[in-house]
């Protein structure tokens, strides 16, 4: 079977579906459905979002310099896609979703308390591509729902808050699992061979 060419376009997927957070007062808290979104360097950890000027929580975030990605769920996933096709203009979205604003650790930006990952951006840079502005971001902290941290361990689990993704206009699932990072590389552990003597 052949190839079929299409004009240029943003088919990389899937993408996370992200529940932006920003504004510093009660009175400006927004909320903003993001799936342009994604690690830019490990260290020092770094983020971006990409926002159209035109909506609302663009120039919350541009004036503040700082905004909070709150992963979402299948729980979340009703109140996703609602925060990204209104407007905080006309709606306040926290109320209307049932979601609660809650303190982050360092930035003024309120999370969303029943997301299972918070993480706390502060804007290093605006880059104008065409309908989006990338907001280029340093991670200065994440908070983390103990509901998903092993008490003996420590270790989080994401994959038990059923996490979800957004592929070409669709919210889906994640699926299960088939390798974690690495396996392909992986040697075989050898058993160990009974001594009879």
């Amino acid at each position: 079977m052949g190839k079929v060419n299409w004009k240029p376009g943003t088919m990389v997927y899937p993408l996370p579906a992200v529940l932006v957070s920003c504004g510093e007062t009660p009175d400006e808290h927004n909320l903003i459905t993001i799936a342009w979104t994604g690690t830019l360097c490990s260290d020092p950890p770094m983020c971006y979002i990409s926002v159209r000027p035109g909506r609302h929580s663009y120039e919350i975030i541009k004036r503040t310099g700082e905004y909070v990605i709150n992963l979402t769920t299948e729980e979340l996933a009703r109140a996703t896609d609602w925060c990204g096709v209104r407007s905080g203009r006309k709606y306040d979205k926290w109320k209307e979703m049932g979601l609660t604003p809650a303190p982050a650790t360092v930035v003024k930006a309120p999370i969303v308390a029943e997301a299972p990952i918070s993480i706390e951006c502060r804007v290093k840079d605006i880059v104008p591509l065409g309908t989006h502005d990338m907001f280029i971001s340093e991670v200065v902290n994440v908070l983390a729902d103990e509901r998903y941290i092993d008490p003996e361990t420590g270790a989080f689990s994401l994959k038990q808050s059923d996490p979800i993704c957004y592929l070409h206009g669709h919210y889906f699932k994640i699926g299960k699992p088939i390798g974690k990072f690495g396996w392909s590389v992986e040697k075989k552990k050898r058993k160990k061979k009974k001594n009879h003597s």
